[in-house]
């Protein structure tokens, strides 16, 4: 679950960590009157759960309330890599005389968090890291003791903090070490942390991503919950169990097993394609499942054509077969259904597809192949 940024640093607020001041505006008359009580230059950004919002000119500068009030115009209702903007966080402009990045994560290979710091702020992460990696420090906390004083300010030494910061960026990666594993998060970030001209040390922006498995533990934070409309579909396929992840292409993905799906994805894009999803149904997926999982990927009005790849184990062709039937006669798809139907009963899930308005092939790859092949 990604936070807003205001959301974000109201809650490193919490923890001691300084924040300009700033306030949440819907209008531009709201950001106008935010303008005028914080005091000018603010800087007008847009709330949405994506980055990138500089470069799309979701961030702008207002010296004046009537900059303010025109920002707001013109970022309210931007679209943003699929989200639109509905909310601004208008606030006071710091005087900046470097930019850092903080940040936290979970370094999979190692099993463990991973706390970044770089003098390279307001770059994205992993251009760094392709650039100048060297720019980078890395250090991995103990996951007993947390984030030492002496790590912290080592880590401070090692990507060349200057010198009247060391003692208070170290504190405050200490401090948003100590969120991370308050609000079980995925990710937090802080980028840029803004050195002032005045020698202090704010979060000029502030990144959360909480763990949705932990949000039984996070009931405040799970109240900030936002879905948006490109959303709605995965959020519907977790209450009815399975997995599913929208993607940028046109063939529409549905297996059974994790494993069958990364693979089927690879066989389409072997094939000239782009998959549109990642759907796994998971094992002894029943008719209803399957005809809710087709449902889901059909509603994507970017899906072309839809591969249907069914390896049965537990999971039983007929049923299968059944779910697909329930939606060709339901809703009648506009895009062509390819289908790979091996394994427990796959014949007879076969015999019930026969003269049903759809594409059957032996293998994975020849199904791969006319489903791209009919999504163009």
């Amino acid at each position: 679950m990604k936070l807003h940024e205001f959301q974000a640093k109201q809650v490193l607020a919490r923890a001691g960590i300084s924040i300009p001041e700033g306030r949440v505006a819907t209008t531009p008359a709201e950001a106008e009157a935010a303008a005028t009580a914080l005091g000018l230059p603010v800087v007008v950004k847009a709330q949405v759960h994506v980055g990138g919002r500089g470069k799309a000119g979701g961030v702008k500068l207002a010296k004046t309330a009537a900059e303010a009030t025109s920002a707001a115009q013109a970022i309210l209702g931007m679209d943003i890599k699929g989200f639109t903007v509905r909310r601004v966080y208008v606030e006071r402009a710091a005087k900046i005389a470097k930019e850092l990045y903080l940040g936290i994560t979970i370094d999979r290979d190692r099993r463990r968090a991973v706390v970044m710091l770089s003098t390279v702020g307001g770059m994205d992460i992993e251009d760094v890291a392709a650039t100048q990696p060297e720019k980078i420090a890395r250090g991995w906390p103990d996951a007993l003791l947390g984030l030492q004083g002496y790590a912290a300010r080592g880590l401070c030494f090692t990507a060349g903090v200057p010198e009247a910061q060391r003692d208070a960026v170290a504190a405050i990666a200490r401090q948003l070490y100590g969120v991370f594993r308050a609000t079980d998060a995925m990710t937090i970030e802080i980028n840029p942390l803004f050195i002032q001209e005045d020698g202090s040390v704010v979060a000029g922006d502030a990144k959360l991503e909480v763990d949705d498995n932990a949000l039984y533990r996070q009931p405040e934070l799970a109240k900030l919950k936002e879905t948006q409309p490109n959303e709605e579909q995965e959020e519907r396929a977790k209450a009815l169990g399975f997995s599913y992840v929208q993607l940028d292409g046109e063939v529409g993905i549905i297996g059974n097993g994790a494993g069958l799906v990364m693979s089927t994805l690879d066989a389409v894009k072997n094939a000239g394609g782009h998959a549109a999803n990642f759907l796994d149904v998971g094992g002894g997926a029943k008719e209803s499942v399957v005809k809710a999982a087709l449902e889901i990927v059909l509603a994507n009005p970017k899906v072309k054509s839809v591969f249907i790849n069914i390896f049965g184990g537990i999971t039983r062709g007929d049923e299968v077969a059944k779910g697909i039937l329930a939606v060709l006669h339901d809703t009648k798809p506009k895009v062509p259904l390819v289908i790979r139907l091996s394994g427990t009963e796959a014949e007879a899930g076969r015999a019930l597809l026969e003269g049903a308005r759809l594409v059957s092939r032996a293998t994975m790859d020849e199904a791969a192949t006319e489903a791209v092949r009919l999504a163009r």
